[in-house]
């Protein structure tokens, strides 16, 4: 049996939002934060017993992160944490472009000046040693420009698309942003982006945020590569 994460606060709390919700809320936060890696089991038993919880409970927040794809239920084995083939990873970064590519479009459209300026913050935040001190602070600063970007592009159901795509694929950004000299790279292939949106040119913002997930693909496909 795998040990439950021993560093990972899994307390949950009855009252701020239901408890399925919030047990499926830590759960997917501690996949996501690599404290249960890929491939391995999530014993339920463990989980019901340690929360306090019903198991009943465990078993709806494992189905919500079944259906996200975080976790898959496998035959006399139970859940266990996705891992992904090198096919699954091209599909899903060819998505990925293309729907970023619509919001940094729609951005450059219809985002206010202020969240330009915003992004332009978030942005320059990503330079900085506090941004970049671990993989997590990364992740974390890349989220909140991708979160500004998705706040301004004025199509909501381009950010629910997106946001439970790239929940798969963090996992994978740590490949990319930890790849040597990737992030001097993805920062200047930001800087285009938001220089575009700026310039109010949807057709170059568009086509930069490809260009960006393109390369960021490339890095990940050589990972799988061995290369």
């Amino acid at each position: 049996m795998s040990a439950m994460p021993g560093s990972f606060d899994l307390d949950v709390s009855r009252d701020v939002v239901s408890l399925p919700q919030r047990v499926t809320d830590k759960l997917r936060e501690a996949i996501l934060a690599g404290r249960f890696a890929p491939g391995e089991r999530i014993v339920e038993r463990e989980l019901w017993k340690s929360l306090g919880i019903s198991r009943t409970v465990v078993r709806e927040a494992l189905q919500h992160l079944q259906a996200e794809g975080l976790i898959r239920i496998r035959p006399h084995k139970g859940p266990v944490v996705s891992t992904l083939t090198a096919d699954e990873v091209r599909e899903l970064y060819v998505v990925r472009g293309a729907l970023e590519a619509l919001a940094g479009e729609g951005f450059a459209r219809h985002a206010s000046d202020g969240q330009v300026a915003r992004l332009r913050e978030a942005l320059e935040f990503l330079r900085t040693p506090e941004a970049c001190a671990s993989t997590e602070a990364l992740l974390a600063a890349k989220n909140a420009f991708y979160a500004i970007l998705l706040e301004g592009c004025g199509n909501r159901i381009i950010g629910q698309l997106l946001t439970q795509l790239n929940n798969r694929v963090t996992l994978l950004r740590r490949v990319s942003l930890g790849a040597a000299g990737r992030l001097p790279q993805t920062i200047a292939e930001l800087e285009a982006v938001v220089a575009a949106i700026e310039a109010r040119d949807p057709e170059r913002a568009s086509a930069l945020c490809a260009r960006h997930v393109e390369n960021a693909a490339e890095v990940v496909r050589r990972s799988f590569a061995g290369d």
